[in-house]
């Protein structure tokens, strides 16, 4: 199966910082927010997003992690935080890809059941074949592919790649 590199680590980082700068302008009257990283991925870039917010703004960051089966979305969701520890606050949800919308769709459901200020999401990379009305409102990329095509993000400890395969 062929792989082609859509972003490396160099455009990778540039992404994660610009996300970071976004989200520290829509909440820049904010003392807290909680950035919740979908597990695996998107709890790794949620961290990258918190380190890069914490180095440039006094907004202090709680970072939480939400398991949930992107097989089966239906199946229950466990967010790493009580729901009195996001209860009035805003929360930024993160995901690696954007396919169908329907990962982010269930992960924001959950956050919905307790009040909250505000709710925004941010993927690294936005596929466009969304099958729920979700909104990304921080992407580092927005592509247009083949319903057959992947986007496929790679980490290891030492970088970050995106492929489209």
């Amino acid at each position: 199966m062929d792989k082609k590199k859509i972003l490396d680590y160099e455009s990778i980082t540039k992404k994660i910082r610009r996300i970071s700068l976004q989200i520290i302008e829509s909440y820049i009257d904010q003392d807290e927010i909680i950035i919740a990283g979908i597990d695996l991925n998107g709890f790794i870039i949620a961290k990258e997003i918190s380190k890069e917010i914490s180095k440039i703004s006094d907004i202090h960051i709680k970072l939480c992690k939400v398991k949930i089966d992107k097989k089966k979305p239906l199946n229950d969701v466990s967010i790493s935080l009580n729901p009195q520890d996001y209860q009035n606050k805003s929360v930024v949800v993160i995901d690696d890809v954007l396919n169908s919308g329907a990962t982010l769709m269930y992960t924001v459901k959950n956050f919905l059941n307790t009040k909250i200020k505000v709710l925004k999401t941010a993927v690294l990379v936005d596929r466009n074949h969304k099958k729920y009305p979700i909104k990304v409102d921080f992407k580092g990329l927005s592509l247009s592919t083949s319903i057959q095509s992947k986007v496929e993000v790679v980490i290891d400890e030492k970088k970050i790649e995106a492929f489209l395969v």
